[in-house]
């Protein structure tokens, strides 16, 4: 039996490259995955290599930046795999300029989407896991969150209080059993970075720079991160709560 064996877990942005690596890590650890995401068919894809391996998941078509969407997803997937027990929210999206260069409109869609689309996830699942008393929720942040990061403030801001956010949760919910913690990744080879070096205007030096600011030498890669949130969703995390942990190579070192 896996660490998560018979868990329903929704893992939002799951057909991206971080959110597809743990979903299929979810399943291989015996839980029943929710892939939503707003590309319905690329999460139908990722759901549907989890059944031809044996797994259990549905898609689920939904924009976390809308309320109801979110409401009316949650619903299917308590009518079709059960009780939520895991909430895992990893969608993101970023646009990489100096703050001066964006715009109000981009400052809103990045807050709707890395800020506000986790607190609607948060909204609709949180009473289900305080009637059961018990549920674990792993939230992705950022190493931007920690240490800021150029070309980024916005999404830095929104990361940063994704963290606030969860550190209070976890202090609101703890009487209720529900765990809450955060995953940083750092620099990890996703259609995120690839947009973020385009930004820069030389991906190939940008890229060097990482890899030699980086202690362990190299990018991160989707499969580096699942193990991380694998962990804070299972049992072996039960007396953690409102714990924040970089994955990324040892680029940020905090304690």
């Amino acid at each position: 039996m896996g660490r998560l064996q018979d868990k329903v877990a929704i893992i939002t942005g799951g057909a991206g490259g971080i959110g597809g690596a743990s979903c299929r890590r979810f399943a291989r650890e015996g839980a029943k995955v929710a892939v939503f995401d707003r590309d319905l068919a690329a999460a139908e894809k990722v759901a549907a290599d989890i059944r031809a391996a044996g797994g259990t998941a549905i898609a689920i078509g939904c924009d976390i930046t809308d309320r109801e969407a979110v409401d009316a997803g949650v619903a299917a997937t308590v009518a079709q795999l059960g009780d939520i027990d895991i909430l895992v929210n990893n969608a993101g999206w970023d646009v990489f300029l100096p703050f001066t260069k964006t715009q109000p409109a981009q400052w809103d869609k990045l807050i709707a989407i890395n800020l506000i689309g986790a607190l609607h996830m948060h909204h609709a699942v949180l009473p289900g896991m305080v009637a059961r008393r018990a549920g674990k929720i792993v939230n992705i942040s950022s190493d931007a969150a920690r240490v800021g990061s150029s070309g980024e403030a916005v999404y830095a801001a929104c990361k940063g209080g994704i963290v606030a956010f969860s550190k209070t949760i976890a202090r609101e919910h703890s009487r209720h059993n529900i765990n809450v913690n955060v995953v940083c990744p750092g620099p990890t080879d996703t259609a995120l970075f690839a947009d973020y070096k385009l930004g820069a205007g030389n991906p190939e030096k940008l890229e060097e720079a990482f890899k030699r600011s980086i202690p362990l030498g190299r990018i991160g890669q989707p499969d580096d991160l699942p193990g991380a949130i694998v962990f804070f969703a299972s049992d072996d995390a039960n007396f953690v709560t409102g714990q924040v942990l970089s994955v990324s190579g040892g680029l940020t070192m905090g304690g």
